[in-house]
Order: structure tokens, then sequence, then C-alpha cells
């Protein structure tokens, strides 16, 4: 074997339980990338609009009471799990909650804290490592080793939490959007996004640099990708490896997506309806799942909860590269259509929306945890 080739992760079934992807899964559309200030601009100006139909310009932070501020924006991952009640909760993989302490001896004190909390709930490596506060999987790493986890609370920012979880070890990831009217006895799925994890396949001669930078799609976002990798850009990939260059489920960090909304099922909708319920006072918001077997996930089983996303998480669907800017925006609008009409209705049951000043404040102090993070892998 050559001095410079590295083994590098290897899975024999690429994509294994998820339906098959496309040629299309190679292009992105010319929207997909653009900067956030400018495509969500008809968004904020029909968010501006909706604040005046409805007599407030923070009712969405009033459809989802039992999370902070609706799960809009700076809320704890670890408190809104922890929302999941009754049998819902075996549908959520372990996790802790660890802070970062600063200071002489800071670094030393939080991976003992890591290491004992692990203990305690029974987690092992690899586990997965990330900030307990953020969105679009920012900060997201996998930690195979004490090491690694070190490296991870070291690069952390002081006085933050971080979360570390169990591993779903499943190729299968979706996004599942869930919406219910106060006093409506079922909700529904209104999207479902299939989450497909880019990889590179090697021939035994190119290096991880030259794959990533030849690929039809992963060449376009070649950004993305080089930094995470930068320790083994220069490692040849042996003939026939395949090596997964993105782990967070996000779009922004490279995760390929697709529109499932026509593989929604009754039994999938009865799943999420008894898990939201679960949650409580929980009507609009977007479950973050792992699974091994699509057609078991279509059967309303076989599935664990990653992450749930309140007000702020978005029908991911729109981001399939097939996708027009028309129905993207469309998607959208009536999104936020029902995250201000919930509101209201959630106000005149005499829940309170939260006042502009503290949204602000929860708003400028995700934005400025999130320049600390890590890198997302």
């Amino acid at each position: 074997m050559p001095s410079n080739t590295l083994p590098l992760p290897r899975t024999d079934a690429p994509h294994a339980g998820m339906p098959s992807l496309d040629a299309s899964a190679g292009r992105t559309s010319w929207f997909e990338f653009a900067p956030p200030h400018l495509f969500y601009t008809p968004v904020a100006l029909y968010c501006g609009w909706l604040s005046l139909r409805y007599l407030g310009p923070t009712l969405l932070t009033n459809c989802n009471p039992a999370l902070p501020i609706s799960g809009l924006v700076g809320e704890s991952k670890f408190q809104v799990l922890s929302e999941v009640k009754g049998k819902a909760r075996d549908l959520v993989p372990d996790y802790v909650s660890i802070l970062r302490w600063g200071g002489e001896g800071g670094l030393d004190r939080t991976v003992d804290d890591a290491t004992k909390a692990m203990e305690e709930a029974g987690l092992a490596f690899p586990i997965v490592a990330k900030p307990d506060i953020g969105m679009r999987g920012v900060g997201v790493q996998l930690a195979h080793s004490k090491d690694d986890l070190r490296d991870y609370a070291e690069s952390f920012p002081a006085g933050a939490n971080f979360m570390l979880q169990t591993l779903v070890d499943e190729e299968g990831e979706a996004g599942v959007f869930y919406v219910r009217e106060p006093g409506e006895e079922k909700g529904r799925i209104t999207s479902l996004t299939l989450k497909y994890f880019p990889r590179v396949t090697g021939d035994g001669k190119s290096t991880l640099r030259e794959l990533i930078l030849q690929d039809s799609r992963a060449g376009k976002l070649a950004h993305i990708y080089l930094d995470r990798h930068q320790k083994r850009l220069d490692h040849i990939v042996p003939e026939g490896e395949s090596v997964r260059i993105a782990f967070a489920g996000s779009h922004s960090r490279g995760t390929i997506f697709r529109n499932g909304n026509d593989e929604i099922t009754d039994a999938m909708t009865v799943a999420f309806d008894t898990i939201a319920k679960s949650v409580g006072e929980f009507y609009i918001g977007r479950f973050d799942i792992r699974f091994g077997d699509f057609d078991a996930l279509k059967n309303g089983h076989g599935f664990k909860i990653i992450e749930i996303n309140g007000a702020g998480g978005e029908q991911t669907h729109i981001w399939d590269s097939r996708t027009t800017l028309r129905e993207a925006y469309a998607s959208l609008m009536q999104q936020f259509g029902a995250l201000y009409r919930i509101g209201a209705q959630n106000r005149r049951r005499g829940h309170k929306p939260t006042p502009l000043k503290e949204l602000i404040r929860a708003w400028l102090g995700e934005k400025k945890l999130t320049k600390h993070y890590p890198i997302t892998h």
C-alpha cells in the first residue's frame, strides 16, 4: 500500500435502506446556495404582512407553548428533547448536556464531566457531539474516542453547553414536518425530506481532494467539504472504497435533500401525531429522524428521533434541486402562514407571545455563539 494511502470509513451499501437516487442528484439548483439575506427577503416581507394581519409581530413565538420561544431561535436542544414524554421517549437516543468550563483547568474539568456523564447514562463511543443551541447542523461532529471528545471540547466556546448523543448508525435520515391546529384531534405531515449523505468512490490513484473536485455535485460545493477533511485530503482512496464526505444531515453542510412528500402515509402520520402530542402544547415543527428501513418508516416504526425543531424548523423538501423557486416560496409562505395562524389561536387561548426585545436577545445570543462553534463534519 502506498505510504500516502489512509484507510477511510467504508460502507458497502451507501444510502442503505433509502429509496435510490437518480442522476439528477448530482445537480444543484441556481438558488439552493443563494445568500440567505437575499433568498429570505420575500419571506421576511410576507412575515411583515402577517404581523399586520394578525396584529402581532412575534406571534410565531406563540405556536408551541411547550417549547422556549416556541422553538424559533435560541432554544436548548436538550430541553426540547426532554419534553418528549411517555412511550415516545423510547424513540429518542440517550443524550447528556455538558457545560464547557472556562479558565485554568476548564478543559480538563469539561472532559471529566463529559466522561462521567457518559458513564452514568450508558453512552459509548463513537458518539455525536453538537451544540445545545444552534441550527442548520452547525458544530456537529462525530467523536470516536476520548481524544476526539477533548478536541471538540477544546474548540467549543467556554460558558456554553454541548450535547453528547448516542449515534444512530444508519444511512437513512429524514426531516418530517408536522402541523396540527389547536383543537384539532389529528395533525398532518406537510413535508417529508429524505436526506442522502454524499460520497465519493476511490479509484486507487486519486486523492480525496481530487475525488471531491471531480465529483459532479461535490466539486461545485468543494469549499464545504475540503475544510472538514483537510487532514486527509492528500491521501489516496483505495479502489472501490466509498467515502462519506458529510455527516450532519443539513443541506447547508452539503447533504443531498430529496422531496419525499409522495411517500407520506397514514401510518407515518399517526406515529408522528402521537409523538407530537406527547410533547404537550406542540403544534408545528420538524422531527429529524434516522432509520435503516424506509418501508418500516412508512409503516410508522423503525426510526429514532435525533432532534426536534419547533417554529424555527423548515419544510426542507424545498432544497431538493428539482424544486422551482415558485414552489419553494409557496411552501415557505404556507408554513409561515400556519405559524402566525396557530400563534394567534393560542393567544386567544391565553398564551402570550415572546416580547420582541426578548426574541432579539435570543437571536443575537445564538448568532454570537455559532461564530465560535467547531467546524461541522
